[in-house]
């Protein structure tokens, strides 16, 4: 046992967990910052990315606009749409207490699915690569040009990121409204409003994600299924207090997720679940979160 661990190809799996993981990582930062700028976990996140890649495909297969250009025209509409989700549904749920605001968007998850299926229709379809050529090589290990450009872009929006929550006053604001809903009310902040602006970020982090994984796995209204259990994992993982826990999380279970699925394929959504439960029962505020208890 200890031998066929040892033989295994351990850089050339860490290096695909890691690119795995950075999609696992996006999708799970977006669920996590929408949880801590609003109080909502949403259910809608997989949906929303994968409408939003459609729409990216429409942009470049239909009207043929140039890949970049199609993605940042993406990332806006998807930002615009989150924030009026929020405004419209989520806002006016909120407040007539009669529907919790978890079930509107599981509702709103089936609905994109269906105007998916209705408008693009449900066959598999290839997706635009946005890059091409061959692998980058080191030694034994080698990483595909789609997987480097999704660990660059992890990277780039994590460090813009961690730079608006850091140094905007924006970012500063939505910090103080995770923290304390109700001090940073009185001092002045407008909760509707950052909960607007966390809601279309949110949203646009789920086009990114939609977007990335499209090349690599197709494009059909279901794609997101398996992404976004393995999100939610790393969610739990890292903890759904904590914003880099999300992407601690995510990058952990990518590589946790490509040595199983190398070593045993048919525990690779298996452990998603198996994680979920054992922090849950160990540490339940996740590996960076807190684990906090309301008082009724």
């Amino acid at each position: 046992m200890l031998s066929a661990l040892i033989e295994l190809p351990w850089a050339q799996l860490i290096v695909n967990g890691l690119a795995l993981g950075s999609l696992y990582a996006l999708a799970a930062f977006g669920i996590v910052l929408i949880f801590k700028t609003t109080d909502v976990i949403t259910f809608a996140q997989g949906e929303m990315a994968m409408f939003s890649a459609f729409i990216a495909f429409t942009l470049i297969t239909a009207l043929k606009l140039p890949f970049i250009l199609a993605f940042v025209l993406t990332l806006i509409l998807a930002a615009m749409f989150g924030a009026v989700v929020e405004r419209v549904i989520l806002r006016r749920v909120s407040a007539t207490s009669l529907i919790n605001p978890v079930i509107a968007t599981v509702g709103l998850g089936l609905i994109l699915l269906g105007v998916a299926g209705w408008v693009w229709g449900y066959e598999v379809r290839p997706f635009p690569a946005p890059v091409s050529g061959p692998p980058f090589r080191a030694g034994t290990v080698v990483l595909s040009q789609i997987n480097a450009l999704v660990l660059g872009v992890m990277l780039v929006l994590m460090v813009l990121l961690f730079a608006f929550f850091r140094y905007t006053v924006t970012g500063i604001a939505m910090r103080a409204v995770a923290q304390n809903r109700l001090a940073a009310q009185l001092m002045g902040i407008n909760v509707n409003q950052i909960n607007a602006i966390g809601w279309g970020m949110g949203t646009a982090l789920a086009a990114v994600t939609g977007i990335l994984i499209a090349p690599l796995n197709y494009l059909d209204p279901t794609m997101m299924g398996d992404v976004m259990l393995k999100a939610f994992a790393a969610a739990v993982l890292g903890g759904f207090t904590s914003m880099p826990g999300a992407v601690v999380g995510g990058l952990l279970l990518g590589i946790i997720d490509s040595v199983v699925g190398f070593q045993v394929p048919e525990f690779r959504t298996t452990i998603a679940f198996l994680l979920i439960v054992l922090v849950l029962v160990v540490r339940p505020g996740g590996l960076l979160g807190k684990h906090e208890i309301k008082k009724v």
